[in-house]
């Protein structure tokens, strides 16, 4: 009589073992490489960045040799700077009017005219609104320079004199950005927009549903993840914007537009206070994250 024994659990694992450490190298071998760029490319000046935030670091004197650690200190100075506060609140203003409202909106608007129509209409309303997009930041700030200043085209077309550069600021940038910005919630929306079923709406006609109705009732719900990863997106491209404004008004005239990245960069490379623009900086990181899981949230709680 033939007995069979069943192989011992220590034999039967080590091939186990060996294959998920051959699948390990099999992945990290070729990433490698790029993972130690990212951790010295990306994650290193991250990581010291976050450090000088909590030391007198600066460019010039006594401190560009020897910093000291001095804990929160600038975070401390930071929330007490009116400066900041105006900063602050000033792109908030900046973020709402030309992100939450103006690219959004307009974005949409442009993505629900053009459903049903031609290709050609479609193919120049998009070339001209994703024009805008593609440009540098700083030949869209020419753009807006001729068109805004005291003898360029408005005032020409409005038989005016009037420097909006100087008694709009914030409306300027705010317009620049809608402007150039526009393009990408096109795109998110128009895209979206091609998955809602057709012949549901024409459901919804047919009952009598007005296009409100439609648009409220119907498409909104079914795209409203996309309109949450949009509000995401640009509230985090526009919480960052720098060079259109710089370019456009400096922040001016004195501090009227003065947004937070405008400030942690004069107060970094005007004068010279690096830690404190870093404390800047690492206050802006964590207003972004704070945003992200804001929408992502909501994603969420519309899924549930």
């Amino acid at each position: 009589m033939t007995i069979v024994t069943a192989p011992s659990p220590s034999v039967t694992s080590r091939p186990v073992r060996g294959s998920s450490r051959r699948g390990v190298l099999r992945w990290l071998v070729p990433l490698g490489p790029a993972l130690v760029l990212l951790a010295l490319f990306l994650a290193g000046p991250i990581l010291w960045s976050v450090y000088i935030a909590f030391t007198n670091e600066t460019l010039t004197g006594s401190a560009s040799v020897h910093s000291r650690f001095v804990g929160v200190a600038n975070f401390v100075k930071l929330f007490g700077d009116p400066n900041f506060l105006n900063s602050f609140l000033l792109t908030f203003v900046f973020v709402i009017g030309s992100a939450v409202i103006g690219q959004n909106t307009l974005g949409l608007i442009i993505a629900l005219l053009q459903r049903g129509r031609g290709r050609v209409t479609r193919s120049v309303v998009n070339g001209v609104v994703i024009a805008a997009w593609v440009v540098p930041e700083v030949v869209a700030a020419a753009c807006w320079f001729s068109f805004l200043a005291e003898e360029g085209t408005l005032n020409t077309v409005l038989g005016i004199s009037q420097e909006w550069l100087y008694t709009a600021p914030m409306l300027a940038v705010i317009l620049a950005n809608i402007w150039r910005g526009t393009a990408f919630s096109m795109l998110v929306y128009s895209a979206a927009l091609s998955e809602v079923p057709a012949d549901l709406l024409e459901s919804a006609a047919v009952d009598g549903a007005g296009p409100g109705r439609r648009l409220l009732h119907i498409t909104l719900p079914l795209i409203r993840r996309s309109v949450m990863a949009n509000l995401m997106l640009i509230t985090l491209q526009t919480l960052a914007s720098f060079g259109l404004i710089y370019a456009l008004t400096g922040g001016g005239p004195g501090t009227a537009s003065q947004t937070t990245p405008l400030y942690m960069y004069e107060q970094a490379f005007r004068y010279f206070e690096i830690g404190y623009g870093s404390a800047i900086a690492l206050v802006m990181l964590v207003i972004g994250a704070l945003f992200s899981l804001i929408y992502l949230r909501l994603i969420k709680v519309e899924d549930a």
